[in-house]
């Protein structure tokens, strides 16, 4: 069954993709003053909807610009039309797809397409990673100090951004680089395929995170909350890396979710 599912979700990828790139963000609107929505995401996502309502009718449907559809479904997609909105109004090339499929709340499928160079990572649970059909893997640095990293900002100016900014502030001390390119699931990708050693963020969705976290773990990575526990599409808080580096982040984020807990924070 996973081939098909893959097969669906690339074409529905790629046909958002052929059409976000055709087009330029003619109308925007602003969700909050600094969280962008064109209506490119609104029409990329309802091309996707369309095919998996036709391909995969009984399947429920979690996407980011429309309400929940049968989400307690056994298969549900979870679908971010256009990941990086505002680098894509921008021009910025750093923005994509992302689809994944879950099996009773586990994510086991992941596809994305990184615009605008069109790179498509894939993966399905015990399968392995892919770029373009080429296999991938997570780099084999094994410190911070040799680590290029990369991270995102949410939306809200509130403490778990300036507990990420002095996390910024802090791996870029200690490491080759941190990278904010402003597409988590791109930048997931990114790790899955070695350009980067590991990367972390606060204030995500299950759109977000969903396909990228397939990826990066078929890629042979480790994927966790900032305090080292299970990870789940509906935390909002991330730290993927491969194996050797895992432990050594965490150990870095874990004080700082652990404070913004101790202070009230459901983060």
């Amino acid at each position: 069954m996973l081939p098909d599912l893959l097969k669906i979700a690339e074409l529905a990828a790629q046909s958002a993709a052929k059409h976000i790139l055709n087009n330029d963000p003619s109308t925007v609107r602003e969700k909050g003053p600094t969280d962008l929505v064109t209506e490119i995401d609104t029409k990329s996502e309802d091309i996707i909807c369309e095919i998996f309502e036709k391909e995969t009718p009984e399947f429920g449907i979690l996407a980011e610009e429309r309400p929940g559809i049968n989400i307690d479904a056994e298969w549900v997609w979870v679908i971010d039309p256009l990941d990086g909105t505002t680098n894509f109004v921008h021009g910025y090339p750093s923005f994509g797809v992302s689809i994944a499929c879950l099996n009773n709340g586990y994510p086991i499928l992941g596809i994305v397409v990184e615009l605008p160079v069109g790179n498509v990572y894939s993966a399905t649970v015990g399968n392995g990673a892919f770029c373009n059909g080429n296999p991938i893997g997570v780099s084999k640095t094994n410190t911070i100090e040799n680590g290029l990293f990369v991270t995102g900002f949410g939306y809200e100016h509130d403490e778990a951004w300036e507990a990420n900014m002095n996390l910024f502030k802090q791996f870029t001390d200690q490491s080759q680089g941190v990278r904010r390119l402003g597409a988590a699931s791109v930048d997931l990708c990114h790790v899955a395929s070695g350009k980067v050693d590991g990367f972390w963020e606060f204030d995500l969705h299950p759109w977000d995170t969903a396909a990228g976290i397939v990826i990066v773990k078929e890629a042979g990575g480790t994927v966790s909350q900032m305090d080292g526990s299970p990870f789940s599409i509906f935390n909002r808080n991330i730290v993927a890396s491969n194996k050797a580096l895992h432990n050594k982040m965490t150990g870095q984020t874990r004080p700082v979710i652990e404070k913004l807990r101790l202070n009230g924070i459901d983060i």
